[in-house]
C-alpha cells in the first residue's frame, strides 16, 4: 500500500468515527420527586425480609431523560392527587408532575416521549398532562391492563378505570407505540427490558448517556433494600418473586456501579446525587 493510499484510508476512518460520534445521542438524566408519603413505613413493608426497624422515606417520582437534540423523554407520568389511592398514602410535598418539571425549565409541551414502566395509578395517571408526548408501553402489559384485568374475577389492584380510558384515547389518536418484548432499543441509546413481573409485563429503562449506563428501574426495584440485599418485594409487589430477583441480577450486570440502578420509591435517591433543584437530582 502506498503512502497516498494509507493517508486516504486514515482520512476515511477519521470521517467514519466523526460521523459515528455525531450520530450518538448524549443524555442527562434527572430524578424528579413530586410527592412524599407521610405514612410511617418501614423497609419491611416494601422488601420481604428487610428491617422492621428502619424507617423508609417513600417518594413518588418521574424521571427525565434530556437529550442534546431537542428530545425530552420521561419515564412514567406521575399522578393527580384527587384519587382515594393517592389519599391513602397521606401525601406531603405534592406538586403536580407537569409543574415539577418547570423547575428544570421544561414545559409540559416540551416532553416528546413518555416510557410507561407499568400501568399502576401512581405511574400512569398523569399521562394527559403532556399534550405532545408519544408513549411507549409493553404490548402485553397494555393488553392485560385494558382487557383481562377487568374480567370476572377482576385483578385490578393498583389500576384505576380512568387510566384505561386515557390510554385507549392515546391509542386511538396514534400516540402510543406497543413494544413487543424484552431488550428493545426504542430510541438511540435507550433500551427497555422486561422480566420483573411487577405487573403483567412491566419494563425498566437502560439509558446510555454517553458517559454512564443508568437503569431507571421504576417499580421493578421498589427500594434500595431490594437491590442491595437482593430481596423480592412483599406480597403483591410482583407476580414472580424469582423473576424479580433475576431481573435485579441482570440489572447489576448492565451497569458499572450499583448506584446507577435507580429504584422507584426510595427517598434516598435524593441524597445520593447532585441536587439540581429542590427534590430534583441529576444522576451522574
Amino acid at each position: 500500500m502506498t503512502a497516498k493510499q494509507i493517508l486516504l484510508s486514515l482520512i476515511i476512518v477519521c470521517c467514519c468515527l466523526t460521523f459515528a460520534t455525531a450520530q450518538q445521542s448524549h443524555y442527562k438524566v434527572y430524578a424528579i420527586g413530586f410527592a412524599r408519603s407521610g405514612y410511617p413505613f418501614m423497609e419491611a413493608d416494601w422488601a420481604a425480609g428487610a428491617s422492621k426497624a428502619k424507617h423508609l422515606d417513600i417518594t413518588f417520582s418521574i424521571w427525565l431523560i434530556k437529550g442534546d437534540k431537542g428530545r425530552n423523554i420521561l419515564v412514567d407520568a406521575g399522578f393527580y392527587n384527587d384519587t382515594k389511592e393517592a389519599k391513602e398514602f397521606q401525601l406531603t410535598e405534592y406538586t403536580r408532575p407537569d409543574s415539577a418539571l418547570r423547575k428544570l425549565n421544561v414545559k409540559p409541551e416540551d416532553i416528546t416521549d413518555i416510557i410507561i414502566s407499568h400501568p399502576h395509578w401512581d405511574h400512569i395517571d398523569g399521562i394527559d398532562l403532556f399534550p405532545k408526548a408519544h408513549f411507549w408501553m409493553q404490548k402485553e402489559d397494555y393488553n392485560y391492563f385494558v382487557g383481562q384485568a377487568w374480567q370476572t374475577p377482576k385483578d385490578t389492584g393498583g389500576f384505576i378505570e380512568r387510566n384505561v380510558r386515557k390510554l385507549l384515547e392515546l391509542n386511538l389518536n396514534g400516540r402510543l407505540t406497543l413494544i413487543n418484548g424484552d431488550n428493545k432499543e426504542i430510541m438511540p441509546g435507550i433500551r427497555v427490558f422486561t422480566g420483573s413481573k411487577h405487573t403483567y409485563a412491566s419494563q425498566y429503562t437502560l439509558v446510555n448517556t454517553g458517559t454512564n449506563r443508568i437503569i431507571l428501574a421504576s417499580d421493578n426495584v421498589w427500594i434500595y433494600a431490594n437491590i442491595v440485599q437482593m430481596l423480592p418485594p412483599v406480597s403483591g409487589g410482583t407476580l414472580s418473586p424469582t423473576g424479580y430477583i433475576n431481573a435485579m441480577k441482570r440489572m447489576k450486570s448492565m451497569v458499572s456501579d450499583i448506584r446507577y440502578i435507580i429504584p422507584g420509591h426510595d427517598g434516598k435517591v435524593f441524597q445520593k446525587f447532585i441536587e439540581a433543584s429542590h427534590n430534583i437530582v441529576e444522576i451522574k
